[in-house]
């Protein structure tokens, strides 16, 4: 004689998981500084302003690293490299 245990039937104890916090806690929406400050105005001739939008090395920084949205974003790019054209900003920095 074969000694089987019979198994109980375990509780069905399911529990519901909210994967949106994922155990961290969400970040807060950035919002444009440009969208923000109405009067704030982007010109290839502000090279200061400009810098804050580049990397260490001289690359332009994504819209994710700079939260601004996809309008102004456009409008940085262009004025960065119109300044770099006509040598306000440096194309690398080595």
């Amino acid at each position: 004689m074969e000694n089987k245990e019979v198994q109980q039937p375990k509780e069905n104890k399911e529990f519901v998981r909210d994967n949106s916090f994922n155990g961290k806690r969400r970040p807060k929406k950035r919002v444009c500084q440009f969208c923000a400050d109405k009067n704030a105005v982007i010109d290839y001739k502000d090279a200061g302003k400009l810098r804050k939008f580049l990397s260490e090395r001289g690359k332009i920084l994504p819209r994710r690293v700079t939260s601004t949205c996809a309008m102004h974003q456009r409008e940085v790019t262009a004025a960065i490299k119109k300044a770099r054209e006509i040598a306000l900003l440096p194309y690398t920095n080595d």
